[in-house]
């Protein structure tokens, strides 16, 4: 959540920059005016425990210099201050909620160097690879959908069967595929990233800690007999694993990375790019994620892009980096950059990584903070996240682009060890 002392300081900077991301002026307007109100409350409630206590004070010297009835006297006011201050308590406590349940649905605010604009057609090109963009036969021209079902490695069908539809089921070589890059995507950050094998599962405290919840409920899946949220993404658990404590500045950047499940209703996108593995309910994905202070974060987010940019270069796959305009950032992100994949089936971009500076928003929902090394109060740390990267479009973007003149697919040389040589997908025997 934003940092209500901004709010309260400079409610104008804060309107100006929400309003940059869409967000209503008036909605600042309701977080200060019940942020007031919630300081008036909280203010009448301690007065009265002052007097409170005070009385208490004067009710035990009363009684040590043998003056009862001036005990008593003092006791029965005490006690009628006691009930106004039970109802204060109840008025500040509600007043607080107020508050924080305004934050939990406001963004962040993004960043000065993120560029202003509506939507998707608004975020410009950073850069591409290779520079030159590259011919394609006509041979790799076929949908993947298409592929997947001629070499008998995707199987739609059985998928809806089980689970319904935009439940993938890969098969032979198109599983192993998926596996193979995982592992690939895991050993490549090793050097530089502790992984973690997260639950699936988590509280709803842990969805709100990364802004996933209230604000977006509808796209998750909730288990609603144990409460439990199926992750949509390992940013999630990574997020809160140290939610509420304090760490040392010593430690930071801390990184980690993980390979899970995610999950995801992809609510309103019935009829939107939903052929094949374009939009799926269910995916693996390998997640990059790190806590760092303010000053390592411009670095760490630029690694980060680079890392998954290294990892499509290895697999020999065209893409673009786009910086994404303030109308098109997440609800968590002060800057994202995503690297789009390119599918000459489909003949589209395709969003494979999305790299995203998350500033201290996270950590405040999180309560997540580190002690600065020469000394001083704990700071909000500062959280990025990136995948590295999701499968399922890279799997699409692969099996076309790999796609031979005879029908098979030949896979990059970077997946060799992975695959334990074999690199190509023949057609079944007829």
């Amino acid at each position: 959540m934003i940092d209500i002392r901004l709010a309260r300081e400079d409610p104008d900077a804060v309107k100006a920059a929400l309003a940059r991301k869409g967000v209503d002026p008036a909605e600042v307007v309701r977080l200060v005016d019940a942020d007031g109100r919630s300081r008036q409350a909280v203010g009448r409630r301690d007065e009265l425990r002052a007097r409170i206590k005070e009385l208490s004070r004067q009710v035990a010297d009363a009684r040590r210099s043998g003056d009862s009835a001036a005990a008593t006297g003092l006791t029965e006011a005490s006690r009628a201050l006691g009930e106004g201050e039970k109802a204060a308590d109840a008025e500040a406590t509600a007043a607080q909620a107020e508050v924080r349940e305004l934050l939990l649905w406001l963004p962040n605010m993004p960043a000065a160097g993120a560029p202003d604009g509506e939507g998707p057609e608004d975020n410009p090109v950073v850069r591409r690879w290779p520079e030159t963009a590259r011919e394609y036969a006509e041979h790799q021209r076929v949908p993947h959908w298409d592929v997947g079902a001629a070499l008998g490695i995707l199987d739609l069908e059985r998928g809806a069967k089980l689970s319904g539809s935009m439940f993938p089921l890969f098969r032979g070589a198109g599983s192993r595929l998926l596996r193979a890059l995982t592992a690939f995507a895991l050993d490549h950050h090793a050097d530089a990233y502790e992984e973690i094998r997260p639950p699936t599962l988590v509280r709803t405290e842990t969805m709100v800690s990364t802004g996933h919840l209230p604000k977006f409920a509808d796209e998750a899946y909730h288990l609603e007999r144990d409460d439990l949220w199926a992750i949509p993404t390992a940013e999630v658990p990574l997020t809160s694993m140290y939610r509420g404590d304090i760490l040392e500045e010593a430690d930071l950047p801390l990184r980690l990375t993980a390979a899970t499940a995610c999950f995801r209703r992809e609510a309103g996108s019935a009829g939107r790019d939903t052929r094949g593995v374009l939009r799926v309910h269910e995916f693996d994905k390998v997640e990059l994620f790190a806590y760092a202070t303010a000053e390592q974060s411009p670095a760490e987010h630029e690694q980060m892009v680079r890392r998954a940019e290294a990892l499509l270069q290895e697999l020999d796959l065209e893409y673009r980096v786009v910086d994404l305009c303030t109308g098109d950032l997440g609800n968590a992100s002060a800057r994202t950059f995503d690297i789009e994949v390119y599918a000459p089936g489909c003949d589209m971009w395709l969003e494979a990584s999305s790299v995203s500076w998350c500033t201290d928003y996270q950590a405040r929902r999180a309560n997540i903070r580190y002690r600065p090394a020469d000394g001083g109060q704990p700071v909000f740390v500062h959280t990025l996240n990136g995948s590295a990267v999701a499968w399922a479009r890279i799997w699409a973007a692969l099996v076309e682009t790999g796609r031979q003149a005879d029908g098979s697919v030949l896979l990059p040389a970077a997946l060799d060890r992975y695959l334990g040589g074999h690199r190509i997908i023949e057609p079944p025997a007829r």
